[in-house]
């Protein structure tokens, strides 16, 4: 599997594309805005969406999806029933952070932990992460050593837990039980930000270092 990373919205969002390299599908994780760029990348790549994923409801990481999924004709994927409060505010959070106005919509599957998603031949196993939202998953692929993690985690840093059902000990556990256990070697794409490594951030993150 390969990836592209696509900086999206006002809040410079890390919209990915998920390519396996066998079948040249993809996935679009967390298309927050910006349709433009997002199909110019996958024009550039020259690959074939199947699908939309979706780490959390928060809106710069969702808020193009009603639209790029009727557009391609995909499914949308993710995130935990849990998150369904956000999803359904999307015209709320619009008006809240002054984004142009966007659709909300039902995922065509909700995510667990434990659950395996296929992108062509490739396949991601979900960890149900809560604690930025309590619906906050991430998708994790092995044979690479990479792992997209969405708001859980920052270079540095972790994701706020301020907005409602946040909780910094649930966020904290989250990285610590699910994250952690996979290996100091593992790359992460954040939500935000330049991607580290599971052990640069175990030694020198101030929230989460151990």
């Amino acid at each position: 599997m390969r990836f592209c990373i696509i900086p999206v919205t006002a809040y410079q969002q890390n919209c990915s594309l998920l390519i396996c390299e066998q079948t040249h599908k993809a996935a679009i994780v967390d298309p927050g805005g910006d349709i433009d760029m997002i199909l110019k990348a996958i024009d550039k790549e020259k690959v074939s969406p199947e699908s939309i994923l979706i780490t959390h409801g928060h809106l710069d990481h969702i808020g193009a999806t009603a639209e790029l999924a009727a557009l391609l004709s995909i499914p949308v994927i993710g995130p935990h029933r849990d998150d369904q409060f956000w999803i359904d505010a999307i015209p709320l959070q619009c008006q809240t952070f002054h984004f142009p106005a966007c659709d909300s919509f039902t995922p065509s599957r909700w995510l667990s932990q434990g659950d395996i998603i296929k992108i062509g031949e490739v396949e991601l196993d979900v960890f149900h992460c809560p604690g930025h939202t309590p619906g906050h998953v991430v998708f994790v692929h092995r044979n690479t050593q990479l792992a997209i993690v969405g708001d859980v985690l920052f270079k540095g840093s972790i994701g706020r837990t301020d907005l409602p059902k946040g909780d910094f000990n649930t966020l904290i556990n989250s990285i610590k039980n699910n994250l952690w256990p996979l290996g100091e070697q593992f790359m992460f794409i954040p939500g935000h930000g330049p991607m580290s490594t599971f052990g640069e951030e175990m030694r020198s993150n101030p929230y989460v270092g151990v």
